[in-house]
């Protein structure tokens, strides 16, 4: 989850266990739970029949009885509600990257790989397992304990800078910055293809797909989504990819990764986007070795949080922080601009 500030209805989507089936158009007539039991593993019948009872399971965006017996082209929901997990942040000496730090908050960079907060998967080593070990009684985020500090997120894969809130003002100070969109945040990526324009804009709500969860996309103004705005600058042409600098107006999940798919321009190795796969090149076995190669220097998207700018809520000083691009990511730069001046 990359790139926002916490909002209210991303949490509670959290919250549900969401699946959708469309009846394939042979399917015979056949009840909702027998239905739904071939399809949900390690998912008891009782279980299911009771998500039918209160609500959980639709069909066509109605709620049905036990006996309904689906149709072909139906299109079935299911929001059941993740069991609740109590759990403890441990508190856990990791190193971080400190690039500010006061009385009031601190500026990290993050390094790609380090989850930020405690989920489903990673309950610990993340960021937050870090700053609970490193301070005590950090503000938390609306709508959830495990978050202290966090005033926005970076993806797990994605590096970059960072601020935390140490106290509540702060943090509430903080969060209508972003709110306002005052916050200043460039990103460098490397994305596939070329832009035509040096200069350009990206508008479009950005949501969860409603076809896999698990992945957001653009649509329609007003139709799904929440509204986004990310500015883009080429930096540097490589030929079949490019250095772009995005500038985000808006802090969507995975804002940068939809937007620049949704151009046409995926991502560098961003797998979850599509763009772990050869898009733009040659045919030739050398290149795809090359490009193979490639995708090994930087097992992640190519993407960093490369500046970070706010006002200071206690001091009300204008403060810009700059980091230096990654290891990784630098190695994949020179390798392109060395393919491109050799070959």
């Amino acid at each position: 989850m990359d790139e926002e500030l916490y909002e209210e209805d991303e949490e509670l989507q959290e919250l549900y266990e969401h699946q959708r089936f469309v009846v394939d158009a042979k399917q015979g007539l056949l009840r909702i739970d027998r239905f739904l039991i071939e399809r949900l593993k390690n998912t008891s019948r009782n279980k299911i029949q009771d998500g039918i009872k209160k609500g959980y399971v639709k069909v066509n965006d109605e709620e049905v009885k036990t006996n309904y017996k689906i149709r072909p082209a139906d299109i079935v929901t299911i929001s059941f509600p993740k069991p609740k997990i109590e759990t403890e942040i441990i508190p856990q000496d990791i190193p971080l990257n400190v690039v500010y730090e006061d009385d009031h908050l601190m500026v990290i960079n993050k390094e790609a790989g380090m989850v930020v907060h405690p989920a489903h998967g990673n309950w610990d080593g993340t960021l937050v397992n870090a700053l609970v070990h490193r301070f005590q009684n950090l503000p938390t985020s609306r709508n959830g304990e495990v978050k202290p500090g966090l005033v926005h997120r970076i993806d797990k894969d994605t590096s970059g800078l960072m601020v935390i809130a140490k106290t509540e003002p702060v943090m509430t100070h903080l969060a209508k910055q972003f709110f306002d969109h005052t916050i200043e945040r460039t990103y460098n990526a490397v994305v596939w293809g070329e832009p035509k324009e040096d200069t350009g804009t990206v508008i479009g709500h950005v949501g969860r797909s409603l076809k896999d969860r698990r992945v957001y996309t653009v649509f329609p103004d007003g139709e799904y989504g929440k509204h986004a705005v990310t500015h883009y600058q080429v930096l540097k042409r490589l030929r079949y990819v490019s250095l772009v600098k995005c500038n985000l107006e808006t802090g969507r999940t995975h804002q940068i990764r939809v937007h620049m798919k949704h151009i046409g321009h995926n991502l560098f190795n961003d797998e979850r986007y599509g763009g772990d796969k050869i898009l733009k090149g040659e045919k030739f076995s050398k290149y795809k070795a090359f490009v193979e190669n490639c995708f090994k220097i930087i097992p992640r998207q190519a993407l960093h949080a490369k500046s970070l700018g706010f006002i200071h809520p206690i001091t009300k000083e204008e403060l810009r922080f700059e980091s230096e691009l990654p290891q990784d990511f630098q190695e994949l730069l020179d390798k392109w601009e060395h393919y491109v001046q050799y070959t």
